[in-house]
Protein backbone atom coordinates (compact mmCIF):
# COMPACT_ATOMS: atom_id res chain seq x y z
CA UNK A 1 0.00 0.00 0.00
CA UNK A 2 1.84 3.14 -1.24
CA UNK A 3 0.90 5.95 1.43
CA UNK A 4 3.83 8.58 0.41
CA UNK A 5 6.11 10.26 2.09
CA UNK A 6 5.75 10.43 5.85
CA UNK A 7 4.26 14.12 7.83
CA UNK A 8 6.05 12.92 10.80
CA UNK A 9 7.64 10.09 12.56
CA UNK A 10 8.61 9.91 16.27
CA UNK A 11 10.51 7.00 18.68
CA UNK A 12 7.74 4.51 18.00
CA UNK A 13 5.29 5.23 14.75
CA UNK A 14 5.20 7.15 11.63
CA UNK A 15 2.80 9.25 10.75
CA UNK A 16 1.34 9.10 7.30
CA UNK A 17 -1.51 11.29 6.01
CA UNK A 18 -3.71 9.75 3.49
CA UNK A 19 -6.95 10.12 1.83
CA UNK A 20 -7.98 13.23 4.21
CA UNK A 21 -7.27 10.58 6.93
CA UNK A 22 -4.19 10.18 9.41
CA UNK A 23 -2.62 6.53 9.33
CA UNK A 24 0.01 5.46 11.90
CA UNK A 25 2.31 2.79 11.90
CA UNK A 26 4.09 1.50 14.04
CA UNK A 27 7.45 -0.05 14.53
CA UNK A 28 8.16 -3.89 14.22
CA UNK A 29 9.73 -3.99 17.46
CA UNK A 30 6.92 -3.05 19.75
CA UNK A 31 4.27 -5.65 21.36
CA UNK A 32 1.35 -6.69 18.59
CA UNK A 33 -1.39 -4.92 21.25
CA UNK A 34 0.64 -1.55 21.30
CA UNK A 35 -2.07 0.02 18.50
CA UNK A 36 -4.94 -1.09 20.00
CA UNK A 37 -3.56 -0.28 23.75
CA UNK A 38 -2.66 3.38 22.06
CA UNK A 39 -6.05 3.43 20.48
CA UNK A 40 -8.06 2.63 23.37
CA UNK A 41 -6.76 5.60 25.47
CA UNK A 42 -7.17 7.93 23.00
CA UNK A 43 -11.08 6.65 22.64
CA UNK A 44 -11.66 6.80 26.11
CA UNK A 45 -10.65 10.58 25.65
CA UNK A 46 -12.80 11.18 23.16
CA UNK A 47 -15.58 9.48 24.76
CA UNK A 48 -15.23 11.93 27.38
CA UNK A 49 -16.02 14.87 25.45
CA UNK A 50 -12.72 15.92 24.59
CA UNK A 51 -11.79 18.04 21.06
CA UNK A 52 -9.77 14.56 20.10
CA UNK A 53 -8.91 12.91 16.82
CA UNK A 54 -11.61 10.06 15.96
CA UNK A 55 -10.18 6.89 16.07
CA UNK A 56 -11.36 5.16 12.77
CA UNK A 57 -9.68 1.47 12.81
CA UNK A 58 -7.12 -0.78 14.11
CA UNK A 59 -5.85 -2.86 11.69
CA UNK A 60 -2.59 -3.93 9.93
CA UNK A 61 -1.02 -2.46 6.97
CA UNK A 62 1.63 -4.61 4.93
CA UNK A 63 1.93 -6.94 8.21
CA UNK A 64 2.61 -3.41 10.24
CA UNK A 65 0.16 -2.26 13.13
CA UNK A 66 -1.87 0.74 12.16
CA UNK A 67 -4.55 2.94 13.69
CA UNK A 68 -6.16 5.00 11.11
CA UNK A 69 -7.78 8.20 12.93
CA UNK A 70 -9.67 11.51 11.90
CA UNK A 71 -7.17 14.28 10.50
CA UNK A 72 -7.22 18.06 12.10
CA UNK A 73 -5.89 20.25 10.15
CA UNK A 74 -4.37 23.31 11.31
CA UNK A 75 -1.03 24.66 13.37
CA UNK A 76 0.30 23.45 16.43
CA UNK A 77 0.19 26.14 19.39
CA UNK A 78 3.56 25.86 20.14
CA UNK A 79 4.29 26.79 16.50
CA UNK A 80 1.70 29.31 16.76
CA UNK A 81 3.48 30.45 19.72
CA UNK A 82 6.53 30.90 18.29
CA UNK A 83 5.61 33.05 15.73
CA UNK A 84 3.89 35.41 17.75
CA UNK A 85 6.40 35.67 20.98
CA UNK A 86 4.70 38.63 22.44
CA UNK A 87 1.68 36.40 23.02
CA UNK A 88 3.13 33.93 24.74
CA UNK A 89 1.23 34.23 27.60
CA UNK A 90 -2.08 34.04 26.04
CA UNK A 91 -1.43 30.47 24.53
CA UNK A 92 -0.33 29.21 27.61
CA UNK A 93 -2.74 29.94 29.26
CA UNK A 94 -5.31 28.17 26.73
CA UNK A 95 -3.28 25.47 26.74
CA UNK A 96 -3.98 25.72 30.58
CA UNK A 97 -7.43 26.19 30.22
CA UNK A 98 -7.62 22.35 27.42
CA UNK A 99 -5.45 21.19 30.35
CA UNK A 100 -7.73 21.80 32.93
CA UNK A 101 -10.59 20.51 31.45
CA UNK A 102 -8.95 17.07 30.77
CA UNK A 103 -7.99 16.87 34.72
CA UNK A 104 -11.81 17.36 35.91
CA UNK A 105 -12.63 13.71 34.37
CA UNK A 106 -12.89 11.00 36.46
CA UNK A 107 -10.40 8.10 34.96
CA UNK A 108 -11.50 4.97 36.91
CA UNK A 109 -11.60 2.03 34.61
CA UNK A 110 -10.01 1.62 31.16
CA UNK A 111 -6.90 3.43 31.91
CA UNK A 112 -3.73 2.34 32.85
CA UNK A 113 -3.05 3.43 36.88
CA UNK A 114 -0.48 6.04 36.52
CA UNK A 115 1.57 4.31 39.87
CA UNK A 116 2.12 1.36 37.82
CA UNK A 117 2.85 3.07 35.02
CA UNK A 118 5.62 5.21 36.60
CA UNK A 119 6.68 2.24 38.57
CA UNK A 120 7.23 0.09 35.32
CA UNK A 121 9.26 3.34 33.96
CA UNK A 122 11.50 3.80 37.09
CA UNK A 123 12.30 0.25 36.96
CA UNK A 124 13.39 0.01 33.77
CA UNK A 125 15.58 3.75 33.72
CA UNK A 126 19.42 2.57 32.95
CA UNK A 127 20.84 5.32 35.46
CA UNK A 128 19.37 4.54 38.41
CA UNK A 129 20.47 1.72 40.60
CA UNK A 130 18.44 -0.23 43.17
CA UNK A 131 18.86 2.24 45.92
CA UNK A 132 17.79 5.21 43.80
CA UNK A 133 14.60 2.95 42.61
CA UNK A 134 13.61 1.23 45.80
CA UNK A 135 13.45 4.83 47.16
CA UNK A 136 11.28 6.72 44.16
CA UNK A 137 9.33 3.85 44.71
CA UNK A 138 8.69 4.18 48.28
CA UNK A 139 7.84 7.93 47.64
CA UNK A 140 5.22 6.97 45.05
CA UNK A 141 3.43 4.38 46.94
CA UNK A 142 3.45 7.30 50.02
CA UNK A 143 1.33 9.43 48.04
CA UNK A 144 -2.54 10.28 48.24
CA UNK A 145 -4.44 11.06 45.19
CA UNK A 146 -7.69 10.94 43.10
CA UNK A 147 -7.50 9.13 40.09
CA UNK A 148 -7.89 12.12 36.63
CA UNK A 149 -6.92 11.52 33.50
CA UNK A 150 -3.93 12.52 32.81
CA UNK A 151 -2.31 13.09 29.13
CA UNK A 152 0.86 12.14 29.95
CA UNK A 153 2.97 14.39 27.41
CA UNK A 154 0.71 17.93 27.73
CA UNK A 155 2.26 20.36 25.85
CA UNK A 156 1.80 22.59 23.03
CA UNK A 157 2.84 20.61 20.55
CA UNK A 158 0.65 18.34 21.15
CA UNK A 159 -2.43 21.13 20.50
CA UNK A 160 -3.20 21.44 17.27
CA UNK A 161 -5.53 24.83 16.30
CA UNK A 162 -8.33 24.05 14.37
CA UNK A 163 -11.15 26.97 13.03
CA UNK A 164 -10.66 28.28 16.65
CA UNK A 165 -10.94 25.06 18.88
CA UNK A 166 -7.70 22.96 20.31
CA UNK A 167 -7.31 19.59 19.47
CA UNK A 168 -5.35 17.10 21.73
CA UNK A 169 -3.11 14.48 20.06
CA UNK A 170 -0.83 11.97 21.06
CA UNK A 171 -2.35 10.16 24.02
CA UNK A 172 0.00 6.99 24.07
CA UNK A 173 1.02 8.19 27.39
CA UNK A 174 -2.31 8.83 29.32
CA UNK A 175 -3.14 7.49 32.79
CA UNK A 176 -5.10 7.41 35.51
CA UNK A 177 -3.62 9.77 38.16
CA UNK A 178 -2.62 12.43 40.17
CA UNK A 179 -3.23 15.85 38.35
CA UNK A 180 -0.49 17.29 40.06
CA UNK A 181 2.15 14.42 38.72
CA UNK A 182 0.95 15.57 35.84
CA UNK A 183 1.47 19.13 35.79
CA UNK A 184 5.08 18.28 36.77
CA UNK A 185 5.65 16.43 33.64
CA UNK A 186 4.73 18.80 31.54
CA UNK A 187 7.13 21.81 33.50
CA UNK A 188 8.97 19.23 33.42
CA UNK A 189 9.60 19.25 29.93
CA UNK A 190 9.40 22.88 28.90
CA UNK A 191 11.93 23.35 31.66
CA UNK A 192 14.41 21.47 29.57
CA UNK A 193 13.54 23.14 26.15
CA UNK A 194 12.75 27.00 27.85
CA UNK A 195 12.80 27.34 31.47
CA UNK A 196 10.97 30.79 30.94
CA UNK A 197 8.61 28.71 29.13
CA UNK A 198 8.17 26.73 32.23
CA UNK A 199 8.19 28.79 34.88
CA UNK A 200 5.47 31.04 32.80
CA UNK A 201 3.58 27.26 32.65
CA UNK A 202 3.82 26.89 36.96
CA UNK A 203 3.05 30.21 37.54
CA UNK A 204 -0.02 30.48 35.17
CA UNK A 205 -1.31 27.12 36.51
CA UNK A 206 -1.00 27.89 40.23
CA UNK A 207 -2.78 31.04 39.32
CA UNK A 208 -5.85 29.03 37.72
CA UNK A 209 -5.86 26.75 40.81
CA UNK A 210 -5.93 26.37 43.94
CA UNK A 211 -2.79 24.26 44.34
CA UNK A 212 0.92 25.47 44.85
CA UNK A 213 4.31 24.80 43.64
CA UNK A 214 5.27 22.83 46.87
CA UNK A 215 2.36 20.25 46.11
CA UNK A 216 3.18 20.03 42.53
CA UNK A 217 7.32 19.48 43.05
CA UNK A 218 6.21 16.74 45.50
CA UNK A 219 6.41 14.35 41.94
CA UNK A 220 9.64 16.10 40.95
CA UNK A 221 12.34 13.58 41.94
CA UNK A 222 9.40 10.48 41.29
CA UNK A 223 9.00 12.33 37.31
CA UNK A 224 12.40 12.91 36.58
CA UNK A 225 13.16 9.31 37.18
CA UNK A 226 10.36 7.54 35.81
CA UNK A 227 11.50 10.04 32.20
CA UNK A 228 15.13 8.35 32.54
CA UNK A 229 13.83 5.70 31.02
CA UNK A 230 13.16 7.69 27.61
CA UNK A 231 15.74 7.80 25.14
CA UNK A 232 17.61 10.79 25.86
CA UNK A 233 20.60 12.83 25.57
CA UNK A 234 23.17 12.49 28.38
CA UNK A 235 23.06 16.57 29.17
CA UNK A 236 19.10 15.87 29.69
CA UNK A 237 20.21 12.42 31.97
CA UNK A 238 21.97 14.44 33.75
CA UNK A 239 19.76 17.42 34.79
CA UNK A 240 17.52 14.68 35.42
CA UNK A 241 19.70 13.35 38.18
CA UNK A 242 20.38 16.43 39.74
CA UNK A 243 16.65 17.16 40.49
CA UNK A 244 16.58 13.23 41.73
CA UNK A 245 19.41 14.13 44.06
CA UNK A 246 17.62 17.70 44.74
CA UNK A 247 14.13 16.69 45.48
CA UNK A 248 14.55 13.23 47.08
CA UNK A 249 18.18 12.87 48.73
CA UNK A 250 19.81 9.51 48.82
CA UNK A 251 21.65 8.28 52.13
Amino acid sequence: MDLGKPIAKGNTAIIYLWENKIIKIFNDYLPKSESLYEANKQKFAYSCGLFVPEIFDVTQIDGKQAIIMEYIKGSTIGDILFKNRQEAEYYMKLSIEIQQKIHMITADGPLEPMAGKLRRQIDLAPELDERHKSTLIHKLDSIAYEKRLCHGDFHLFNLIMSDHKVAIIDWVDSSAGDIRADIYRTYLLYSQFSMELAEMYLRLYCEKSDLSKEEIFQWASIIAGARLSENLSSEESEQLMDIISYYCPFQ
